[in-house]
């Protein structure tokens, strides 16, 4: 059997960059402040850490096809850009001129399956989202099927996580295109499997409605596959052109990649992910520095939070957790 080609996907935004933050502040000045608009420092914040991305990579997933790495332009002055497995992606290179430039993650994904040479498997990674211990192609994909956890849950209203409302838009294309109590039929074994561990305490009371409920959103990567995001956009282009056109990230009337995932979930088109794969934390939780040294799971997502007191003291924690499992220079370094 032909081996199957597995690219990684990764967003990043070198918040420091003058010209970056010029161009930012023009646009903020002509855009509403709603309370919709998802402006906040966190989501540009950089840690300082991507290098340890690129390690993780190199060391646990060797297996890795392309890198498709995603900028407005602008690089880390540490990466070797000539490496045989890297693509630089610019916003310009996929998106509509019209659009740019864009401060808005969920405008850029949307997109992702423009890349020119993405494969049609790839998996999606945000700059937050480490690899800490060896995985293999099956992890991701069987024999082309999406590895994913899936887990049925409610959507919960709260001012405090508005991101929410932007879950509510992409259910209200699932449930469009969707009848759940067909889609349970056809795929009750994934959607009750024993991989997703404490979650099926979510999904089972979610059986009793008729249409979708929502889904678990876990802050890892994602497997996805290329046709999926051309189907997508096949039925709705409408909806995600109004959030490719979306400067800033806007949780009321965006739709995000995460439709992309549900869309799988909801025609059956995935294999269940032992929940147990991964897990995410927000930065200052207590346990990160543990769980990144004793390599307690493959994979980790740290969340950037407002609450955060000592950012450097933290940030410095975080960073020397890596720096004892991924020590070594990768070849994506200079």
């Amino acid at each position: 059997m032909k081996k199957q080609k597995i690219d990684f996907v990764i967003l990043w935004v070198d918040n420091k960059d003058e010209k970056w933050q010029e161009e930012k502040r023009k646009y903020e000045k002509l855009e509403h402040k709603e309370s919709t608009i998802d402006n906040n420092e966190i989501r540009y914040r950089d840690w300082e850490n991507l290098k340890y991305w690129f390690r993780g990579v190199e060391k646990y997933a060797p297996w890795v096809n392309q890198i498709h790495f995603i900028t407005c332009g602008h690089l880390p002055n540490w990466l070797n850009t000539n490496h045989k497995k890297l693509h630089i992606v610019k916003h310009s290179d996929y998106m509509p001129k019209d659009s740019l430039p864009t401060f808005n993650s969920n405008a850029i994904e949307l997109l992702i399956h423009k890349i020119d040479g993405l494969s049609e498997q790839f998996v999606l990674f945000n700059d937050d989202i480490f690899i800490i211990d060896k995985v293999k192609e099956s992890d991701f994909f069987k024999n082309g099927i999406p590895c994913n956890t899936m887990s049925l849950a409610a959507i919960i209203a709260d001012k405090n996580g508005k991101h929410y409302q932007t879950i509510a838009n992409n259910m209200e294309i699932i449930n469009s295109h969707f009848d759940f109590r067909e889609s349970f039929k056809k795929n009750s074994r994934k959607y009750l499997s024993l991989k997703q561990g404490k979650y099926i305490i979510k999904s089972y009371p979610m059986l009793t409605y008729r249409k979708f409920s929502g889904f678990a959103n876990f802050h890892l990567s994602i497997s996805y596959l290329k046709s999926t995001f051309e189907k997508v956009w096949e039925k709705e282009e409408k909806l995600l052109n109004q959030t490719v056109h979306s400067k800033f990230r806007d949780y009321q009337n965006n739709i995000s990649h995460w439709v992309f995932n549900y869309w799988q979930f909801a025609e059956g088109n995935f294999e269940q992910k032992n929940y147990k794969f991964g897990l995410n934390l927000a930065m200052n939780d207590k346990r990160v520095a543990d769980i990144i040294t004793n390599q307690k799971y493959k994979m980790i997502g740290l969340g950037d939070v407002e609450e955060i007191e000592d950012f450097e003291k933290i940030k410095k924690t975080v960073n020397n957790s890596f720096e004892k499992i991924l020590s070594s220079k990768s070849s994506f370094e200079k």
